[in-house]
Formats: C-alpha cells, structure tokens, sequence
C-alpha cells in the first residue's frame, strides 16, 4: 500500500516534468485517442471492474503524458477476451519538441510498428517447432547443423545456450554497425570468424541482437525455407495475421508508425555500453528503424513488425497451451520449453540486472519481477526497455504494451511500473 502510494506521487509529479527530448501534448487526450469498442467486453464477463479497467487504462494516459512516446497501443485480453484495445497518439508526423505536423496520422490500434526485441520471443518459439518436429534438439550444438560456426572456440555452443543468453556471443563483431543489420550474409560471415574464450561460454550475458542471426541460419539450414516463410506457415497465417512480418512489405510501409529517439543524450559510460550492444545510439537506432532498408530487412532479433493485437494474439495462443481459435499452433509441451526456467535469478552482465530466463522468454518473479508483483509464473519479452509484451497463467492475462518512443534517459519508467502494478492490481490470481 505504501509503494503503490508512493509510486502514485511519482506518476503525477512526472506529468510536469521535462526530461531532453520530448513531444507537445495536445490541450484534449481525447482528441487524439481511439477505442475499438466493438471489441472490448464487460469488464464483469472476466472478473474485473469497470473502475479496474478505467485505472488501467488511466495508467496508459500517464505514460502518454510524460510526452516521451508520440504513440502507444495497447491490447489487453483477460481470460482470452479483450478488455483494452486503444492507442492515443500520432502515427506518424509528431516529432520530439515540434507540434504535430497538420497532416499527422493519428495512431490506431490497427497500426503496425517495430517490436525491436520483442521479435526475440517469436524467433525462439520458432526454434522450438523445429524441436517439436523432432527436426533439431536444443541440446544439439550449433556446428551439428552449421559446421562453419564451430571454429574459434565455439564449437561446442548448444541451440539452447543461444536461446538463454548464454552462448558467449552476446556482442555483435565491433567492426559491424548499426547500418549494416541487413546484409545478413556478411553478418553470418563474421559471427562465424569470431574468436570466443572457452570462458565466455555459460556466462549469463543477454543478446541484443547476434543470437537472431544464428537461430535463423539454423531454421532456414534445417527447415529448407527461409525464416520469413517458415514464421508465415507456421503462425503468421494459421493465426491470420496482417502484417507479423519481419520487416514489412514495400506495399505496407506507408502504413508503419514511426519510431522517435526521446529523453535526454545517453552520455559515456552509458552510450558506450547501448553503442556496444545495439551497433548504435539510440538517436541512430530511431533514425535507421525509419528507413526502407530496416524496415524491409530480415532481423530476427530486432524487426518483426506488426500491430499491438498481433502480438497480443501471439502470447494469447501460448496462454491457450498452443491454441489458437480451434488450431493447434504448436503442442502444450512446446510451450511448456519456451516459458521453462533455465537457473535462476542471476545478474546478466549485458543488462546490469538480476535476470530470470527460459530458452527464450523472459520471465517474472515474486515477490517483484519483470512483469510486476508477484509475476514468478509471467513470461514475455520487453522491446528496447519501453515495450512491454507478456502472459501471466495465474491471472489469465495476456498484455502486449507497445510504444514509438525510444527513451532511455527520461522520466517514462515511474509510468511504466505504474501500468504493470495497475493491472496486476485489478486482476487477482
């Protein structure tokens, strides 16, 4: 009680303060928010409350006015049905520190954007199909299925070690930038020649981005088609996904929303260390997500792109055991691998925080994780720190919080924790 009225004064101390880069506000949320009311039900038909939802949703509002995300959308199911499907915000046209432009696009709650990490999820349970189909084994080192990779030191990673973070290849080779994600062939090449200590390998440290690229040339090596087409066949359309791409098709790109770098200038030490781990600065990173070269790249790791329902759709399923409106996406057991603990509670030297993980999820704790309070059963992924994408079994909840903004030094996280304290709060387990 005191740390939720604690944090409350802080939500509302941060709707005046102004942190480095930040967007106008406009004088009526209303006038820039949406609701697909068709397709939120009665809060009581799933054990909520009306004044449940309403904070809920008031949580968003809050982290619309720290003015460090020109556009969120939020899709919240309880129990496999909707309660929240809104956005507030523009699209497009509504840059840091500038009204928004006359012909700005509102963001609506069927608009696409870039999930940046919260690709890694659906990249793993990719690699888990493959398991499930008996074609690989996590266990299975990497060189049994690519035997290029095993020079170097690294021929005895495993599938599964790259899936936990824990293979040793945590960095991208220094000598690749932030622009050169999409030669994919070349990033290969040099992933492949890189030298790796016997001690490396096991250590906890998270992959922002190499791991992608390695899981995807085993798919593409095992399944004979490429990731793209084997995400399509498998979930994209059993599911009945628009977009759920990675990247989008040149026809679709008009419909993205675009992604802004807010907040204050990470300086040094901090820019070293997100110039080390993503190949740029933030500020770079929003400029290149914005460009066709991005958003028509294969990324595993970094850009699949779709809308706040489809992910939503995505951590639903899972929460279904592998269900998805009558079809079975994938077996109860493959589930089960994907959102297993792989250790324990032990600090990840990428992130500089205590972390728990499965072969690919990232996963809650009690008495306060990731997700939340008391989110030890939790599972899901967050997108470059503000997207926040995951399922809880005990409260029956699937939440797939997404964002435009690319804050990392600002006054957005109070917010942020408030969302996930709200809605834990609102749905008992």
């Amino acid at each position: 009680m005191i740390i939720d009225f604690g944090l409350k004064n802080l939500v509302r101390a941060n709707r005046y303060l102004r942190l480095g880069n930040t967007i106008h506000l406009p004088k009526s949320l209303a006038t820039v928010t949406t609701i697909n009311r068709h397709e939120e039900v009665e809060p009581l038909s799933v054990d909520m409350t009306r004044d449940g939802v309403d904070a809920i949703w008031q949580s968003v509002e809050e982290i619309y006015k720290t003015a460090t995300h020109p556009a969120i959308s939020l899709c919240f199911r309880r129990q496999g049905k909707i309660i929240l499907s809104r956005s507030i915000g523009y699209a497009n046209g509504h840059k840091p520190n500038e009204k928004a432009d006359m012909d700005a696009r509102l963001m609506q709650p069927e608009t696409p954007l870039c999930y940046f990490s919260g690709s890694k999820a659906v990249t793993a349970f990719l690699i888990h199909l493959l398991n499930e189909d008996k074609l690989i084994n996590l266990d299975d080192a990497v060189s049994t299925h690519l035997p290029e990779f095993g020079r170097h030191g690294k021929q005895d990673i495993t599938i599964h070690q790259v899936l936990s973070h824990r293979s040793g290849m945590s960095a991208m080779p220094s000598s690749l930038g932030i622009n050169a994600l999409a030669d994919n062939d070349e990033i290969w090449r040099q992933l492949c020649a890189k030298s790796l200590p016997s001690s490396e390998v096991g250590k906890l440290n998270y992959h922002a981005v190499s791991g992608g690229y390695i899981l995807e040339r085993i798919i593409t090596q095992v399944s004979g088609m490429s990731i793209q087409a084997f995400l399509d066949l498998r979930v994209r359309k059993p599911m009945q996904m628009k977009y759920f791409h990675y990247g989008l098709d040149k026809t679709q790109g008009s419909e993205l929303a675009d992604n802004y770098a807010t907040g204050i200038k990470a300086m040094y030490p901090i820019s070293f260390f997100i110039k080390r781990v993503l190949g740029g600065s933030f500020e770079h990173v929003a400029e290149v997500s914005n460009t066709a070269i991005f958003q028509q790249a294969v990324i595993p790791s970094a850009n699949l792109m779709g809308t706040a329902e489809e992910m939503g759709r995505f951590y639903q399923m899972l929460l279904n055991h592998g269900v998805w409106e009558g079809k079975q996406i994938c077996q109860p057991i493959t589930v089960q691998g994907l959102i297993q603990e792989t250790g324990s509670l032990e600090f990840d030297r990428t992130l500089m925080a205590p972390m728990r993980y499965s072969a690919g999820m990232m996963l809650g704790a009690s008495p306060i994780g990731l997700w939340g309070i008391n989110s030890a059963q939790a599972f899901g992924h967050i997108g470059l720190i503000n997207k926040l994408l995951w399922a809880d079994p005990e409260r029956d909840i699937s939440v797939s919080l997404v964002n435009t903004g690319l804050p990392l030094v600002a006054n957005h996280m109070p917010s942020l924790i408030n969302f996930m304290t709200s809605i834990n709060k609102h749905c008992s387990r």
